[in-house]
């Protein structure tokens, strides 16, 4: 039984998604361990486990289709791809019936809650929370926990002398706890046997204890995900189950008359998951207003593509595939038809885990799907390097050891009373936004150690064919990584580049810029037909997503032959930054006008900085001139891809496996933090207080609150972010996308699951061709009936 008990763990902790730190957080899809699962299936899974329901509720959708946002022609799309008859008018009438309030499979702690006058579920949540604050804690805790034990040691450690449990009413607790073998595994035997709960009950009823946990689940899953990638293994999921399973038993104990109803719920968790009716009319309202959305695409690449831009373009400028990238860059190419602009994943093909010059911390700057491949640190300015460095080392230590002290609870009321005169003008010029922005690291990143000339080349080669950017270079090449400028935000770092691992991607772009511009490189890529011009310059820039600011580290690389044409992309940058904070200014609350963007991005108490990737819809991966000049309202991630460049279709394979699989976090990030906020979603700004360096919780203490506040999806009575799961259009030959799919089910999983949806372009850049899983395809012919569309296997 034990190996089945640990099995069961397992399965659970890999139904929870993982939550990074806040120092490089970054967007995580909720629903990871249930893509294997249709959004139907999902909703009963996470119903019995959660209590939550994960599509908005049926009045939201009936509004959309009283307006006509959502048509008759979606609703019976959806009904057929469902496996219904499209009665549309029958089916909404249904929808005007508000469905049942979910509600999760009881507990012990739920049962003797209602056997008592004790909220126990919630003292549950708050005595393991309490313990977790420190046991998780990444240096915030002035007193941290012993290390060196594994979770469920550390626990038990506590548990045995904690008498709050016993002042509630739990008499016993520690000696129950002192009574269980020292071991989890063990410990776990004897609750299970003892709780009477079958092994087919296992996995759900474990599912239902980390879900208890929130986020505190969610940081335990980080450290298993982190392991794996180095071909570890993590028991701490295992841990927080088996100290669930120890309340559980002490609850049981306490409250026999519990019994029969804890036998309904032990049969309830053995239960088969199978989607009813009502799920079913939920999953087909979600894929209605999905279509709706889709058929204003189709409309918006049906009106043709614009021209191919000039051979020789003036300046090219390599952003982000970022949505807030789509915004800017319309900007840009509308100053100058010469204007060439790039999308690219943020990191740039860079995996590299970086060190800030004078700091210990080292940043994986990549997309946390991938391992580092590359070290750099930020190189001094002048001097002896190693003076310098160690100087700044000694003084980023001092500058931590005031920031310990100014916190600490035995020091922070003195630390008031005689500095806080001196904050004074500081809060001041906070306050009323006078302050200057943080000014990016201006030291050159430096491969450490530097890449041999073989593999020099090869990433470069790699790099520029998979931003499509093999000829036709101008003078200044410019790639951008983005960051945010923001203050006093927790979750700052999920305001940077997603590609970057939380940070921003200065870094990487100016890598590759040193890169690109070795003339032995050069020299090597012409034997690999890519010819770069003597004369093109790359540098490596910033563009500040708060603030629409651009920074171009000319510094770099100087050249007085290249001093006009960074003159001119100042302007340009310059113009195109305030056409873009005009844009977004009018959807922010309390954003009159352009000027109001900065002050935003300087204001200590501003919750909503800038909307970040909210309202993210599409992902397009397809020449610009598909996409240039059409209005995207900063929705769209956009790849640059053209498969006729692509010998072999490898850089396809690289954009649906990872940028593709990026995006779908993000979007599925929001979609989650929306439909069900209160499992999913981080809850409200105003009352977050950071807690171990790790994550936010609510007020005091309590659980650990993972995903996206309130203020990054709503205006507060009015949501921002549509919740729609992500549109994915390529513009490739359908036999090669099913190819890849074919080789990756994991990624295949989400399309044939619909986490995702997924078209094919044709060759005038139109949606033509509609992916209906399983490797088969259905045209995208306006003029055929639901009913009588054929699939077609690519």
């Amino acid at each position: 039984m034990t190996n089945a008990i640990l099995a069961a763990a397992d399965q659970a902790a890999r139904a929870i998604p993982p939550l990074w730190p806040l120092a490089s957080s970054v967007a995580v899809n909720p629903f990871l361990g249930q893509s294997e699962d249709d959004l139907a299936t999902a909703s009963v899974r996470l119903r019995r486990a959660g209590g939550v329901a994960i599509t908005m509720p049926r009045a939201w959708f009936a509004e959309r289709i009283a307006k006509g946002d959502i048509a008759d022609i979606d609703l019976a799309d959806a009904m057929v791809a469902n496996g219904q008859a499209p009665d549309v008018a029958a089916f909404k009438q249904e929808t005007l019936v508000a469905r049942r309030a979910p509600v999760a499979t009881s507990t012990i702690a739920d049962l003797a809650a209602e056997a008592s006058d004790t909220d126990w579920p919630a003292l549950v949540a708050e005595r393991v929370s309490h313990w977790a604050a420190g046991w998780f804690d990444q240096g915030q805790a002035l007193w941290p926990a012993p290390a060196g034990r594994g979770a469920y040691a550390a626990w038990r450690a506590v548990a045995t002398h904690d008498l709050t449990p016993e002042i509630a009413g739990l008499t016993g607790f520690a000696a129950t706890v002192a009574d269980l073998p020292e071991q989890a595994e063990a410990a776990m035997a004897v609750a299970v046997a003892e709780l009477g709960l079958s092994e087919k009950a296992l996995p759900a009823y474990f599912h239902r204890l980390l879900l208890c946990l929130g986020g505190w689940a969610q940081a335990a899953r980080y450290r298993l995900w982190q392991a794996e990638l180095r071909d570890g293994t993590d028991g701490t999921t295992t841990d927080l189950v088996a100290i669930m399973l120890v309340w559980e038993l002490a609850l049981k104990r306490r409250f026999p008359q519990v019994g029969t109803d804890w036998e309904r719920s032990v049969a309830a968790f053995a239960e088969p998951i199978a989607a009813t009716a009502e799920d079913r009319t939920d999953a087909i309202l979600q894929e209605a207003a999905e279509r709706a959305a889709q058929r204003k695409l189709a409309v918006l690449f049906a009106g043709g593509a614009a021209e191919e831009r000039s051979p020789a373009p003036a300046l090219q400028v390599a952003f982000c595939i970022d949505v807030r990238s789509e915004v800017f860059r319309r900007a840009l190419e509308s100053l100058d038809p010469g204007i060439q602009t790039i999308g690219f994943a943020g990191f740039f093909g860079l995996g590299v885990a970086h060190r800030r010059f004078g700091s210990d911390t080292v940043e994986a700057r990549l997309p946390v799907l991938l391992n580092p491949g590359l070290n750099s640190i930020a190189g001094g300015a002048s001097g002896d390097p190693a003076a310098t460095e160690l100087s700044a080392r000694i003084a980023a230590r001092a500058k931590r050891a005031w920031g310990r002290f100014r916190l600490a609870a035995v020091s922070s009321f003195a630390f008031v009373e005689a500095t806080g005169p001196l904050y004074i003008a500081k809060l001041v010029r906070d306050a009323l936004s006078l302050s200057s922005a943080t000014a990016p690291d201006d030291l050159k990143p430096r491969l450490d150690p530097p890449l041999d000339p073989v593999t020099r080349l090869a990433t470069a080669e790699t790099v520029l064919r998979a931003m499509s950017l093999t000829r036709s270079f101008a003078r200044l090449v410019l790639l951008a990584g983005h960051g945010a400028t923001v203050v006093n935000n927790p979750h700052a770092s999920a305001l940077h580049c997603g590609a970057c691992g939380g940070y921003s991607g200065e870094v990487n772009a100016r890598l590759l810029a040193d890169l690109l511009n070795d003339p032995h490189v050069r020299d090597g890529l012409k034997a690999k037909d890519i010819v770069i011009p003597q004369d093109t310059l790359f540098l490596g820039a910033l563009h500040d997503t708060t603030t629409d600011v651009f920074t171009i580290y000319a510094d770099d690389f100087p050249s007085a032959a290249h001093a006009p044409d960074v003159r001119q992309a100042h302007q340009w940058l310059r113009a195109a930054g305030a056409f873009a904070a005009c844009e977004r200014a009018a959807r922010l609350p309390r954003a009159n006008d352009a000027s109001a963007i900065a002050k935003r991005a300087r204001n200590w108490a501003e919750v909503r900085p800038e909307w970040a990737l909210a309202g993210c819809k599409a992902f397009v991966a397809a020449p610009r001139h598909r996409t240039a000049g059409k209005d995207l309202e900063g929705r769209a991630f956009l790849h640059d891809y053209n498969w006729r460049e692509d010998a072999g279709f490898d850089v396809l394979e690289m954009i649906i496996t990872a940028p593709v699989v990026v995006a779908s976090w993000i979007s599925l990030q929001y979609y989650g933090s929306t439909v069900a906020p209160d499992l999913f979603g981080a809850g409200n700004k105003l009352l977050h207080n950071v807690t171990g360096g790790l994550g936010v919780v609510e007020g005091n203490g309590g659980l650990l609150r993972p995903g996206l506040p309130l203020q990054s999806i709503s205006e507060g009575k009015r949501l921002v972010h549509e919740p729609l799961r992500l549109s994915v259009l390529i513009e490739a030959p359908r036999e090669a996308i099913s190819d890849v799919l074919s080789r990756h089910p994991a990624v295949r999983a989400l399309f044939d699951n619909k986490w995702l949806h997924l078209f094919a372009l044709d060759e005038a850049g139109r949606m033509a061709w509609r992916y209906a899983g399983d490797l088969q395809w259905i045209a995208m012919d306006a003029a055929a009936q639901p009913s009588t569309r054929e699939l077609v296997a690519a």
